[in-house]
C-alpha cells in the first residue's frame, strides 16, 4: 500500500489547484498592474513586471514538475519541486516589506490566498516527508542476524 499516494493524491491536488488559481489571478494583476503595487527603489515598473511574470512562471514549473514526479512516486524530488513552488505564494506577503499595497479587495485578498496555498503546502509537505520517513524506516528493517 502507497499512503502517499492512496491518502496524499487528492489533498495534493486540491492544494495546487487552489494555489494555481489564486497565483495566477495575483501574479497576473501584479505584472499587468504594477504600478499600482509599492516599488522597490532604482526597479522601474517595466522590470518588475517582467520579474514578476518570469516569477509565475518559473514557479509554476516548479509545481508542475513537483505534481509530475508525486504521481510517478518519486517522493523526495516531488517534495523538493514542491518546497520551492510553494514559495509562489508565500513570497506574496513580501509586499508588506514595501508598504500597503493600494489595490482593489478583492486582488489584496489574493496576497493572503496565495499565502494560504503555501502554507497549505506546507502542512502538505511537513505530512508527506513524515508519512515518507515512517515508510522509509520500517522497509529499513535488517533481517541480518
Amino acid at each position: 500500500m502507497d499512503v502517499l499516494q492512496e491518502k496524499g493524491l487528492t489533498p495534493l491536488r486540491v492544494i495546487l489547484g487552489f494555489s494555481l488559481v489564486s497565483t495566477t489571478i495575483h501574479y497576473a494583476h501584479n505584472a499587468i498592474r504594477v504600478a499600482d503595487y509599492p516599488q522597490l527603489p532604482g526597479v522601474s515598473a517595466t522590470v518588475a513586471g517582467i520579474v514578476v511574470a518570469f516569477g509565475w512562471v518559473l514557479f509554476t514549473t516548479f509545481g508542475w514538475l513537483g505534481y509530475r514526479a508525486y504521481v510517478r512516486k518519486k517522493y523526495p524530488r516531488a517534495l523538493a519541486f514542491l518546497l520551492v513552488y510553494s514559495l509562489a505564494g508565500m513570497i506574496t506577503l513580501g509586499h508588506f516589506l514595501t508598504g500597503v499595497p493600494q489595490i482593489p479587495g478583492f486582488f489584496f485578498a489574493t496576497i493572503f490566498t496565495d499565502a494560504a496555498a503555501g502554507l497549505a503546502l506546507w502542512v502538505f509537505l511537513t505530512w508527506a516527508w513524515a508519512t515518507l520517513d515512517r515508510v522509509t524506516s520500517r522497509d529499513q528493517v535488517s533481517t541480518q542476524h
